[in-house]
């Protein structure tokens, strides 16, 4: 590759990642630059760091509707790029808005930086189109998250869950790999969007093309945390730092769609058919394995572990229903859920902070300790539960139209009883939270500034996103549009 490859519209597309590294490079030399206790602004210098990153990517960064793929075909530079690059950047501001005032990592400019590329990997993932490059950037995301889930080194939980994280996602990792090189290997392709001229020009077999999509499958499958390989998440959800733990949970997740969505339409149109219904079952198992194991946790982030399970196999549906609707429906339903589930987790941190304690039991009296912080629960709760008119209600909706109007109505069916299972346990957490009363009643809860913030943002987006969908999804289906 040539650096004449870098034209000026090459420059804009990747401007974000550009932008991304230059932020981290900063950070470090910010935290070499102060002591350790001058340090408690490096969460402030992430999070505004990345909204200009952010305002920047919808200003110039936006597709042109040229030859999407550049740099030699290794990256798409098209509306589901943009779109995720959009979202995952949110997440990361908000995750480091999170991040501020927590002692452990509060003024550890290695934290924020591995935030900082993490988020980068995410981009790449979004927008690879050659199998090099998504393996490089699903590893340049999986690192910096192993070493984030067990940062906190005195913490033998969190030391845990990042050993765990690390172990799993290596072993799923290799089995991916091995799928991409039997790809390159029948094919000689590595582009993805070569890869299905060259197996049908081939003649592969469907039999030897679903072995290969299911080698493929379970590395995408851990990175979304799908059954059967979930089995990581309660235990790494649990012992990561909480902002970890809510960017693992948002992002992590969005980019591993990102990956799976582009892939399987891509690469594997012949054996449709067969991967759809695979998709189907893994999608029924993820909610209902979700659903039902989250009915018996004592331990909010455990609880919000299996619920975010449950959610990966509401948005598996949506890919199942292999049509545009679908497609919008997935990308919808996960930038809502991002927004959904960084408000429940910024109400654990600051009721773990305030009381030391995840268990549920604890939240007992919550609404007269803090009834500005037990209605932003209240919002959030509600929308994972899919309660009108919030914006958790409408992403379901669409995910369950799109099933009805490919056929899939069992699945829908399936979908919907598993929402009301998952609604029972939400209700369940508010009931703690509004009618028990605790003897630390009169013990007031403060909420920082910087998580007043993000907790209004996030809860007004869900109140104004769920009343007015319409422009959000034409968003969503000018991404999925260009997928088909």
């Amino acid at each position: 590759m040539s650096f004449s490859n870098f034209e000026p519209a090459t420059i804009l597309a990747i401007l974000p990642e550009i932008l991304l590294l230059g932020l981290a490079i900063i950070i470090l030399l910010v935290d070499l630059l102060f002591k350790r206790s001058e340090k408690s602004f490096l969460g402030w210098l992430t999070a505004i760091g990345l909204t200009v990153i952010l305002v920047v990517t919808l200003a110039y960064s936006r597709p042109t509707g040229e030859d999407p793929l550049i740099l030699g075909g290794m990256l798409r530079h098209d509306w589901p790029a943009y779109t995720f690059n959009i979202v995952l950047i949110f997440a990361a501001a908000i995750t480091a808005i999170l991040s501020v005032g927590i002692p452990e990592i509060a003024d550890r400019g290695e934290y924020f930086a591995l935030l900082v590329v993490a988020t980068m990997g995410m981009n790449l993932m979004a927008a690879s189109a050659d199998l090099v490059m998504l393996f490089l950037a699903i590893e340049t995301t999986s690192i910096p998250l192993y070493i984030l889930a067990g940062f906190l080194k005195g913490d033998n939980k969190s030391t845990e869950s990042g050993l765990k994280y690390f172990l799993f996602g290596a072993v799923t990792s290799a089995v991916m790999l091995y799928g991409f090189s039997l790809l390159y290997g029948l094919t000689g392709e590595t582009n993805i969007y070569r890869l299905a001229e060259a197996m049908r020009v081939g003649e592969l077999s469907p039999l030897l093309l679903g072995g290969t999509a299911l080698l493929v499958l379970v590395g995408f499958a851990f990175k979304i945390s799908a059954a059967p390989f979930h089995f990581w998440s309660p235990d790494v959800y649990e012992g990561a730092p909480t902002p970890i733990t809510a960017f693992i949970s948002t992002a992590s997740k969005a980019a591993g769609f990102a990956v799976l969505i582009r892939f399987m339409l891509a690469v594997f149109p012949a054996i449709e058919a067969e991967w759809t219904w695979i998709l189907a079952i893994m999608a029924t198992l993820t909610m209902t394995i979700g659903n039902i194991l989250a009915l018996a946790q004592t331990n909010i982030k455990r609880l919000l572990a299996y619920s975010s399970v449950a959610h990966a196999g509401y948005a598996l549906i949506g890919l199942v229903a292999l049509s545009t609707l679908g497609t919008a429906s997935v990308v919808f339903y996960l930038a809502t859920y991002i927004l959904t589930n960084l408000a429940a987790f910024a109400v654990v941190i600051v009721f773990a902070r305030a009381a030391g304690s995840e268990e549920i039991a604890n939240y007992a009296g919550l609404s007269r300790r803090s009834p500005y912080l037990s209605l932003a629960f209240l919002i959030a709760m509600l929308s994972l539960g899919g309660m009108p008119p919030l914006v958790g209600f409408v992403a379901k909706f669409y995910v369950f139209a799109a099933a009805v109007q490919s056929g899939w109505i069992w699945l829908a069916f399936v979908g919907v009883l598993n929402a009301i299972i998952g609604l029972y346990y939400y209700l369940t957490v508010l009931k703690v939270v509004y009618l028990y009363r605790s003897e630390e009643d009169d013990n007031l809860i403060p909420v920082p500034r910087s998580y007043a913030f993000a907790l209004a943002l996030c809860s007004l987006a869900i109140i104004l996103i769920g009343t007015l969908s319409a422009p959000w999804f034409n968003w969503a289906m000018n991404a999925a549009q260009s997928l088909f």
